[in-house]
Order: C-alpha cells, then sequence, then structure tokens
C-alpha cells in the first residue's frame, strides 16, 4: 500500500518538530521518519543543554511549546561575562542595556525535545513513522518515492532533510558539503560550583580555545563546554574526578570557586559543514543537515530553529498560492534567505575563533583592546546583544507579529 504525503519529515529532532509544529493549523498532511525513540526524562542534569535565544523563545512561544517544557527546569540569564584568561581584556552584556529582562534561557536538550514531541503528537495532520528509517529516495517531476526499513512505500510533494550532521538524506541525494575541522573537541559536564552562578553566563578565552559555564536550574549547578584539541580533550576525559576539577577550576580563574563534577564526560569534534545546497528539487534541508558551526556563541540550535520556522512560512506561502511546494523554483526564496544567514554566523563564528587562537603576545594585545573597545561603545555592545538575541537580521513572520 503507498501512503501520500505533503510533507516528509526525516528527523523527529528538536529542528524537524519545530517544523510540524509551525504547519499545525495548515491543511497539510505531514509525515515524520524518526529511527529513535523518545527516551524518559532524567531527574538529574543532562549534559547536553542549549542557549535558547530571546527569538527561539517567542517561536515556542506562538507554536504553544513553551509552556510544555518544565518551567523549573528553564534557567534564564539576563547577563553573560567574557573575558581572556591572564589579560585584561573583558566584556560584559546586561540585557538592561536593550531594555530586555532576559538574554536568553539555558535549557537541557531533552526537555525541548520532551516539549516539542509532546507538542506535535497532539496534531491531527502529523504521522509518526517510528522507530523507522529511510532506505531508499527516488526523485520524480511530480513527487517522491520514499521506501522505508519498515517495508512502508510513501509518496510525497517534500522531503525535508533535518536528521542531524551526517544528515542521510543531504548525502543520497548527492548534496555536496563544504567543511572543515576546527581541530577542537567540545568537553561538556554538569559542574556543582562554591558560588552562585546568580543567573549570568560566563566565558573564558584560553589558549587552548573557550570554555563557558552556563546556568542551570539550581543556583550552584552549571554546565560546561570546554573547547580544546582533540589530545587535550583526551587529556582532560582520562583525567581523575579530582584532578579534573582541579584543572577546570584552575583553567576557569576561580571565577564561582572550586568546582565539583555532578556527571559524567563527553566529548564530541566540532566540525564546520555548509550544504552546497539548501534546496533542489523535492529536497530541502534545515538545522545540521544544512549546517554546522562552532558552539562558542551557542548559536547552532537557534539558528536551526530559523532555519525551521523560515522553511515552515515558505511552504505556506506556496500552499496557499496553490503552487507545487516540492518544485525548486518555489523554495528557492528559502534557500537564498537561509544561506545568507548561515553563511554570515559562518563567518562571524569563524572571525571569533581565529581571533582568540593562540596567545602570540601581538594578537593577544590586539583582541584584548578590541573586547575594551566593544565593551565601552555603546551602539556596538548592543548590536552584539541584538545578534545574540536572534533579533537581527532577516526575521521569519513569525518574530514580526505580536
Amino acid at each position: 500500500m503507498m501512503l501520500s504525503y505533503d510533507l516528509t519529515i526525516v528527523g523527529g529532532g528538536m529542528v524537524g518538530l519545530t517544523l510540524a509544529a509551525s504547519l499545525a493549523k495548515s491543511t497539510l498532511n505531514i509525515a515524520i521518519i524518526e529511527n529513535n525513540q523518545a527516551n524518559s526524562l532524567s531527574e538529574t542534569p543532562a549534559t547536553r543543554v542549549s542557549a535558547i535565544s530571546a527569538a527561539s523563545r517567542t517561536i515556542f512561544e506562538k507554536l504553544d511549546v513553551w509552556p510544555a517544557i518544565n518551567p523549573q527546569r528553564i534557567t534564564p540569564y539576563d547577563t553573560m561575562t567574557v573575558w581572556e584568561k591572564d589579560s585584561f581584556g573583558k566584556i560584559a552584556f546586561d540585557a538592561q542595556q536593550v531594555d530586555a529582562t532576559q538574554l536568553g534561557y539555558i535549557i537541557e536538550n531533552e526537555q525541548i525535545q520532551h516539549a516539542l514531541l509532546t507538542t506535535v503528537q497532539k496534531q491531527s495532520n502529523v504521522t509518526f513513522y517510528s522507530p523507522d528509517k529511510l532506505t531508499n529516495i527516488a526523485l520524480g517531476d511530480g513527487e517522491a518515492w520514499l521506501t522505508l526499513e519498515s517495508g512502508k512505500n510513501i509518496t510525497t510533494k517534500l522531503v525535508v532533510g533535518a536528521d542531524g550532521a551526517n544528515s542521510w538524506v543531504r548525502n543520497k541525494v548527492d548534496i555536496p558539503l563544504t567543511h572543515w575541522d576546527y581541530n577542537h573537541h567540545a568537553l561538556v559536564a554538569t559542574v556543582k560550583t562554591d558560588l552562585a552562578h546568580e543567573h549570568c553566563a560566563r566565558q573564558v578565552f584560553t589558549p587552548d580555545g573557550p570554555l563557558a559555564f552556563l546556568p542551570l536550574f539550581e543556583k550552584d549547578l552549571c554546565s560546561i563546554v570546554w573547547s580544546v584539541p582533540p589530545e587535550k580533550a583526551k587529556q582532560l576525559l582520562a583525567l581523575s574526578d579530582r584532578e579534573f576539577n582541579k584543572q577546570l577550576t584552575r583553567t576557569f580563574d576561580n571565577r564561582l570557586g572550586f568546582c565539583e563534577l555532578q556527571s559524567e564526560r563527553h566529548s564530541f569534534p566540532l566540525t564546520m559543514r555548509y550544504a552546497r545546497d539548501f534546496a533542489k528539487h523535492r529536497i530541502a534541508l534545515i538545522g545540521d543537515a544544512a549546517h554546522t558551526i562552532h558552539p562558542l556563541a551557542g548559536q547552532g540550535v537557534n539558528l536551526g530553529l530559523l532555519d525551521a520556522v523560515s522553511l515552515a512560512q515558505c511552504i505556506l506561502e506556496n500552499s496557499e498560492a496553490d503552487k507545487d511546494i516540492g518544485v525548486y523554483a518555489n523554495l528557492r526564496q528559502f534557500e537564498r534567505w537561509r544561506k545568507t544567514e548561515a553563511t554570515q554566523m559562518i563567518a562571524s563564528m569563524e572571525v571569533l575563533k581565529q581571533l582568540f587562537q593562540g596567545d602570540n603576545p601581538l594578537k593577544k594585545t590586539a583582541r584584548d583592546l578590541a573586547l575594551i573597545f566593544a565593551d565601552n561603545v555603546s551602539p556596538l555592545k548592543k548590536q552584539f546583544i541584538k545578534q545574540a538575541m536572534g533579533l537581527s537580521g532577516e526575521l521569519p513572520a513569525i518574530l514580526n507579529t505580536q
């Protein structure tokens, strides 16, 4: 039996589910294919967290997802402090500088995923195929034919790859990928600190790479993201808890007192990826399937969520105009829009990474002066804050309506 859908989303993670939620009020018939079954929520803090921007919160509010997130696991932060280790360079951001109450929110990925899944499962226009996965795609003039591992067959007007950095969809349809190794691994863990974090996100730039302390839902808990070269990551993973705590505390300049591990340590490689095409006939890519960036500014998830609602806007406009939602010509606006935003973000992250890399004395002095300058120039600082909050660039309609 052949089942037909208007839209098939491959990947039921945060970005794919946000796309589905954005189309809840449409007449489109949607399939979601996800290989991994949802896990139950943990009582202890999860090691993978996201810095959700003010723009992303608005998206979740408009989609009725925000109320489904456990409020006790949402940690707002209203200030941010960035400094360079063993130097005078520093900059501080405050939400009040742009007449806001918060800069953003630190939320465990599993909490966001659970809230999105709970919301989308209520939609009458969505059918889940999970656990299941694609084994073949055939693209035709009027539709795409999909074969699932379960033996089911689907036809669809548009296939959206929201299946992560190693996207099966992107690889299957031969979309070339520009990529480079950041030569960094991100080590993540949950730590307890002597001093309260006071809802401030902190990041220190070291010769090895940035170390961020992100405030969690208890006053003395933080999620750390420590970006270091691969060999350094191996060394840190191999340390005893006691020795790791000592090195972490020392690297962080003892800003929050002694740090003590509260979880296992995990490490993963960091790679920049940029798909040459974000769309082609019957295919669109969003989130990590289209691009991945260095986590030093915490913007990866937010960029993906903006992809999702931007594509939803494009799909709705085409559908309401009675246009085929899977024809490449009708996806070009989405592709140009999101490629521009992704390119700018990738370039910005690369400039920051290069600027703060290494400990050459002249380079160090230059970046310290740049930090001090930015810290004392109000318009420049306000622009940085708005970018971090997701309130600059070409915004989708969902962020322009009250």
